[in-house]
């Protein structure tokens, strides 16, 4: 019996030969998304919440969701590292495929330090309590609560510092990634958005013709591009 790993790359070939992510980098791709949209906008109202309980719950439930996403990282970046991604028209040699890998390099360190900085912020205030991974896990607070009152301020002026900075940044960088994906699919006509949506067939769109059909669909003839 072939090896899990070895199992998963011959599954995936079917797909990135075609310019497509398997099924499970698309759904890592849009559970993330929709979780990070759902992350700053929440981030943004809890703002406007009174002090007591609820506001104390909202942080809570914020930051479980957040290390929920630092897990669904973590994995996503495991999962790209076993099954790479296609080689689509974004990886075409220049410095827009150079900006491209940049910016998602810069997306996987937000996912790291947007929920590790909320994890501290939650373990520096007192009592600390446990929070809990996708509402299921408990995950103890980072021992900060044996520092001194002065370097526990000082943890969480930090992490805030930093939370806020890459909140900036990251709300920022989505819109810039979504028009990338939009210019790509509307100006250049090149596969890129199309490889991360479902099972959706190509049309005439493309110069070159269709890149794309369904599993067991014969590719379109080179006399149907025009």
């Amino acid at each position: 019996m072939k090896p899990w790993v070895q199992q998963w790359q011959e599954w995936s070939v079917s797909y990135r030969e075609r310019g497509k992510y398997t099924p499970v980098g698309v759904a890592f791709h849009w559970i993330m998304a929709a979780l990070v949209t759902w992350q700053l906008f929440t981030g943004w109202a809890m703002q406007r919440y009174l002090v007591g309980a609820e506001k104390l719950e909202a942080y809570q439930l914020h930051s479980e969701i957040g290390l929920t996403l630092l897990l669904l990282g973590a994995l996503r970046l495991l999962w790209r590292l076993i099954v790479p991604g296609p080689i689509n028209d974004a990886d075409n040699q220049g410095w827009r495929s150079a900006v491209a890998h940049t910016i998602h390099a810069i997306f996987y360190l937000f996912f790291t330090l947007l929920p590790l900085s909320g994890w501290a912020m939650w373990s520096a205030i007192y009592p600390a309590r446990d929070l809990y991974l996708a509402g299921i896990v408990p995950v103890p607070a980072m021992p900060f609560q044996d520092f001194s009152p002065e370097l526990q301020f000082w943890v969480l002026e930090t992490a805030m510092d930093v939370h806020v900075t890459c909140v900036v940044l990251l709300t920022l960088l989505i819109p810039a990634h979504a028009f990338a994906a939009i210019k790509h699919h509307f100006w250049d006509r090149d596969d890129v958005l199309e490889g991360m949506l479902p099972e959706v067939p190509d049309t005439h769109w493309h110069p070159g013709g269709p890149n794309y059909s369904r599993p067991g669909e014969p590719s379109p003839a080179p006399s149907e591009a025009g």
